[in-house]
Parts: structure tokens; C-alpha cells; sequence
């Protein structure tokens, strides 16, 4: 069985939501990034680089970085329906939206949702966190023009992993309201979300959110 040591505000939802779609076992151990425990030794044994999520195999190999381990897992377990093949006609659509998701629109995302990481002046937090929606806000242009020229998704009709990791970071986004001009996106994020296998996770992690976003407002719980 897979081990992944994940939690609240972590990507590890990501990882959750291949799994599920999959139908693949899995322990869910936790660690709590507002107590540090991510730095912590014996996290550290098990994962020496700090980061979450990470997973360990049946076989006891630790696998980090997010896009990674959902790779590593589409292609153990042959999940055709998250990733082309090799050899597939979509896959390099698919790798050229995969790392314009993951190597854009989630370092943007980083700042948007935790900016007091990237200022050295906590004053400045607020002004990183605008400017960092702005900027997210003009990379989804790109996936709006793509998605209206041949949706639903971002393969045209074929679902994928790009579609789902788009829909956990734009849920960070708010007010909602700001992504009303993107509907082939809205939409492709609504189809996302409909999926039965991930709606309990969708619906865990908005607990979640709201949950830091109170204690963001009382000046606690920043990782």
C-alpha cells in the first residue's frame, strides 16, 4: 500500500485526488505545516528535502515533488485516462500543458496563497499577494484562449491530469468572482469537480481553506 504524508494546506490533495481516480489504497498519514512538523528529524528521515507531499511506494521509495509522484503513479498503474502514453497522438499537448500549469501558474499561485514567503517586509505581503493574482489571472488568458478554441478540457474532449491540478490551485483564488471572465475555464473546472471520486476530496479541502483563511485573518497559522 502507498504511504502519503500530506494534510491542510499542502498539495498533497493533488496526489489524493490520482489515487482516487485510480482506485489505489492508501494511507494518509499528516503532518501539520502550522506546527513546523515538516522541519522537524523524524520528518526528515523519512523525507530528507522538508517538502509535502511525499509518498512512499510498496516498495519503500520516497517520492517528492507534486507533478512527480502523479506522474510516477499514472505511468506505474498505466492511467491512460490522466496521462497519454508515450506514444500517444496527446502527449506532447499534454506535457506542454502540464509544465505551463505546474512550471507558470503554480510558482504564481505560491505567492498568491502564501506572500509572506516571498517579502522581506511583512507590510509588503498584501501587495505581493495582488500583484501575484494579477499575474496568475494573465496566464490563464492563455489556457481560456486554448480551452475556447477546443474544450471542454485542456486536451479538447480528453480529461487529464493538467485539468485537475488547474482546478486545485484556481480554488485558491479569491474572490470567485475575479475568474467570471474565464468561463471555458469555469467550465472545465466544473466538469473537474463533478467527478464522483473527487468530490469528497474537493469538498474536504474547502474546509481546509476556509479554516487557514480564519487564521490568516487573526495573523496565525502562516506556513
Amino acid at each position: 500500500m502507498y504511504i502519503l504524508y500530506g494534510g491542510a494546506f499542502t498539495r498533497a490533495l493533488t496526489v489524493e485526488m490520482v489515487l482516487a481516480e485510480a482506485d489505489l489504497p492508501y494511507e494518509l498519514r499528516e503532518i501539520d505545516m502550522v506546527k513546523g512538523e515538516h522541519c522537524s528529524e523524524e520528518y526528515r528521515a523519512i523525507c530528507p528535502t522538508g517538502m509535502i507531499p511525499a509518498l512512499i511506494t510498496p516498495e519503500g521509495e520516497t517520492l517528492y515533488e507534486t507533478p512527480a509522484i502523479c506522474l510516477a503513479l499514472a505511468e506505474r498503474h498505466d492511467l491512460t485516462m490522466l496521462v497519454p502514453r508515450a506514444d500517444d497522438a496527446d502527449r506532447g499537448r499534454f506535457l506542454s500543458a502540464l509544465f505551463f500549469v505546474t512550471g507558470e501558474i503554480e510558482p504564481v499561485m505560491k505567492r498568491y496563497f502564501f506572500p509572506h514567503r516571498y517579502v522581506a517586509r511583512e507590510e509588503d505581503a498584501a501587495a505581493m499577494r495582488q500583484r501575484s493574482l494579477e499575474w496568475a489571472l494573465d496566464l490563464l488568458v492563455l489556457i481560456e484562449e486554448q480551452i475556447q478554441a477546443g474544450g471542454p478540457y485542456q486536451l479538447g474532449e480528453r480529461y487529464s491530469l493538467v485539468d485537475l491540478i488547474l482546478t486545485y490551485w484556481i480554488g485558491n483564488i479569491t474572490p470567485a468572482e475575479v475568474l467570471d471572465r474565464f468561463p471555458a475555464v469555469l467550465r472545465c473546472d466544473e466538469l473537474v469537480r463533478q467527478r464522483l471520486r473527487l468530490v469528497p476530496l474537493i469538498e474536504r479541502n474547502e474546509v481546509m481553506r476556509a479554516a487557514y483563511a480564519a487564521l490568516q485573518a487573526k495573523g496565525e497559522g502562516v506556513v
